[in-house]
């Protein structure tokens, strides 16, 4: 399998909606293969297509994968839709792979209810809860062209977009998402998914 380039914002690929996939064919079961392994790689709990330069409704998920330990429960979603979401709400510190090094508390449902093809092309409707939900929903906005600092208020969001433009600028991302990353930037991934790993950690989606 492959690691794929990180899509880094600023970006107007993460500002796009994604389309439809209308068929499943081996490309798409490669395309999530590779997303899976670009995910462990960077030290994410999900990754959408997008984020990768594939703008297809494609996401993929593992919220108790730990260093080490290899893959915990996969999740693949193909064309995903929120069809119920509960009235709760819940806070969690989020950060995202196409935001190196970027948090920010963010506010969503606590569980939501999602109908989606599997790689077998089946229809699939599941409840997500806890710290899987947020993570759902974050990716599935990044099918819709939202990203989780359009959750926050625009100062801050602002401050987030200038800080990585000019980051982009000085060329800081330019080899952090190859197989032999050996720039030296520091991501503050690593604590993510450590052994006590709990829903008090930043996540990286």
């Amino acid at each position: 399998m492959a690691i794929l380039p990180l899509v880094i914002a600023p970006d107007e690929r993460l500002t796009t909606v994604s389309s439809p996939i209308e068929k499943i064919d081996e490309s798409i079961k490669t395309l999530a293969a590779d997303m899976l392994d670009t995910m462990y790689h960077e030290h994410g709990i999900g990754l959408a297509a997008v984020q990768v330069g594939v703008l297809k409704r494609l996401l993929v998920a593992d919220v108790n994968w730990r260093e080490g330990e290899g893959p915990g429960e996969q999740y693949v979603l193909i064309n995903p839709e929120i069809i119920e979401d509960t009235k709760d709400e819940h806070a969690y510190k989020e950060g995202c792979l196409s935001f190196p090094d970027q948090f920010a508390e963010v506010v969503r449902p606590s569980g939501v209810r999602v109908r989606y093809l599997d790689l077998d092309g089946k229809t699939q409707e599941k409840t997500f809860d806890g710290l899987l939900a947020t993570c759902i929903q974050h990716e599935i906005d990044h099918l819709n062209g939202i990203v989780f600092v359009d959750h926050i208020s625009r100062l801050k969001r602002d401050m987030i977009i200038k800080k990585l433009q000019k980051l982009k600028k000085q060329g800081a991302f330019d080899h952090v998402h190859g197989p032999n990353c050996n720039h030296g930037h520091h991501h503050d991934h690593g604590h993510v998914h450590g052994p006590d790993c709990d829903n008090d950690h930043d996540h990286v989606l």
